[in-house]
């Protein structure tokens, strides 16, 4: 956990929460996914209210994205071959306690990082972003890959570790202690709250 001493001041206008892959096929994946929604959603309240973005990432795939996986790739091949994850199938969209609103960014990815397969830096720069804070599932997956590539892209990273999970609990602790606080800020959600009362 980052210390409250190390914290950046954060502009909200210029900020947004991703909540990522939050979807009803993988949900049931982590420890408790009905918690993590709730606590997800108790921070996409706060950021909304303090005038920040919020962003929905999802994993989907038409006939096209499956034709398009080569048998290279070991994560998604599997689902191509089986036909998994069609996008019209309702464990792919956004958990609805969650469901986006209108104004909201929401992108279907086919790769596992949020922005490898989406114009979502297109859309982040158009409300200039400079600030994402990241929840959803998995730590091993979708955020350390966003992470990675958000911080290498010059974005003020933010992981809110009440708000994120992973079926292998010991991956889980040594990303948010040992990796993250390398490239990001690793706060909880009520360290966001104050964060975002602070700006």
């Amino acid at each position: 956990m980052t210390s409250p001493a190390a914290l950046p001041v954060i502009d909200p206008a210029r900020t947004a929460l991703l909540a990522m892959d939050l979807q009803g096929g993988i949900l049931p994946l982590v420890p408790d996914p009905d918690a993590l929604v709730e606590r997800v959603k108790g921070a996409i309240a706060d950021v909304r209210a303090a005038g920040g973005a919020i962003g929905y990432v999802r994993v989907a795939f038409t006939e096209d994205d499956w034709a398009a996986i080569p048998e290279t790739n070991k994560s998604f091949s599997p689902l191509a071959a089986a036909k998994r994850n069609h996008h019209e199938d309702p464990d792919t969209q956004v958990d609805a306690r969650i469901a986006p609103e209108d104004g909201d960014i929401v992108v279907r990815k086919v790769r596992i990082g949020a922005a490898s397969t989406t114009d979502l830096y297109e859309r982040l720069r158009e409300r200039g972003i400079d600030t994402l804070i990241l929840s959803g599932i998995s730590t091993s997956g979708v955020v350390l890959s966003t992470l990675t590539d958000a911080a290498d892209r010059d974005y003020r990273v933010i992981v809110l570790s009440d708000g994120v999970a992973d079926r292998d609990q010991e991956v889980h602790r040594v990303l948010l202690e040992k990796v993250f606080p390398m490239r990001s800020y690793v706060i909880d959600i009520t360290e966001l709250r104050e964060l975002l009362g602070a700006a």
